[in-house]
């Protein structure tokens, strides 16, 4: 009795097994697959929000033509050396801890180096 317990169980491995092997092999299949669509949608979701980026980029681009147009134009139309002056004095607040040094001159515009010195 034993015996034929063991014969059967043994037979029933071998008509389980093969089946076993077919369904993981299909659920890693769908795991797979899963993955492989999130990641799509990932990098879709990633697009999407590398476009509204660029689309305010350039939004933003296009107020500020829209300031200096403006500004151009309550200046008249032309742009004169004091405004000039003004423009690229304002434009050194963005140098970041750099040392500048002005010297005037007789039209008391900046002179503006050409090279520096290396620091010894």
């Amino acid at each position: 009795m034993c015996v034929l317990l063991g014969i059967v169980l043994i037979l029933g491995a071998f008509i389980a097994i093969p089946y076993y092997n077919v369904w993981q092999q299909e659920m890693s299949g769908r795991a797979e697959f899963a993955k492989a669509e999130q990641n799509r949608k990932i990098k879709i979701e990633e697009a999407k929000a590398n476009l509204e980026a660029e689309k305010l980029n350039a939004q933003a681009e296009i107020e500020r033509a829209r300031g200096a147009a403006e500004a151009i134009r309550i200046e008249n139309g032309s742009l004169t050396p004091t405004y000039i002056q003004y423009l690229w004095v304002r434009q050194q607040n963005d140098l970041n801890n750099k040392t500048v040094i002005y010297v005037p001159t007789e039209t008391n515009l900046p002179i503006l180096e050409a090279s520096r010195l290396p620091k010894p």
